[in-house]
């Protein structure tokens, strides 16, 4: 079983995010399992969302504790939140950043990838400038990273689950697909 767990704001998409994901690894032909959490229930909060998935049927029902992955829509929550929570040692941690993030030795024993999920979206239109919808750029470049689902699974997903500016919104996922830049396992400072 793999478990991922989404970070993002509210009215940031992070449901909708880990419930297109789920759609598209059922086409892929995965079982699968998605679910929220919320706190404070308001537009800017903290939001969770979850995503199990597996070859066999899930029984398990229960929240994710001990995620495989971590996807981050929002850089701004590394400063409250700790993202690595709970995380097993060598998996990816996605960020929505416009560049390198900075001290990059916090994510020692993880993966690390980032795309500038902001800048691909507002081009393509998505949200405002200074409030882009970045729930389908991301889970392009977090297909790539992984290297599942394939991206026409996310692409059908987006097509049967998102009316507004559809073809944008799949053109955005492509785009990050392309363009996440996966850095690969952090180290300690100071090792190999």
């Amino acid at each position: 079983m793999i478990e991922i767990r989404f970070h993002g704001r509210g009215g940031q998409g992070t449901v909708v995010a880990s419930i297109l994901m789920s759609k598209a690894f059922y086409r892929a032909g995965w079982q699968v399992q998605s679910f929220p959490f919320f706190g404070v229930e308001r537009r800017g909060a903290p939001v969770e969302a979850y995503l199990r998935l597996d070859e066999k049927p899930i029984l398990l029902r229960t929240n994710v504790y001990t995620p495989d992955h971590v996807l981050v829509q929002d850089s701004t929550l590394l400063h409250s939140i700790d993202v690595t929570r709970g995380l097993k040692p060598g998996g990816w941690i996605l960020l929505n950043s416009p560049g390198t993030p900075e001290n990059v030795e916090r994510y020692a024993g993880f993966r690390l990838a980032w795309i500038d999920a902001g800048r691909l979206a507002a081009r393509h239109g998505l949200g405002t400038r200074t409030h882009p919808i970045v729930n389908t750029t991301m889970i392009g470049a977090f297909a790539r990273v992984l290297e599942i689902p394939p991206m026409e699974a996310i692409e059908e997903a987006i097509s049967e689950e998102v009316f507004i500016k559809t073809g944008k919104n799949i053109e955005s996922a492509r785009d990050a697909y392309r363009e996440v830049h996966k850095v690969g396992l952090i180290q300690k400072a100071g090792t190999g």
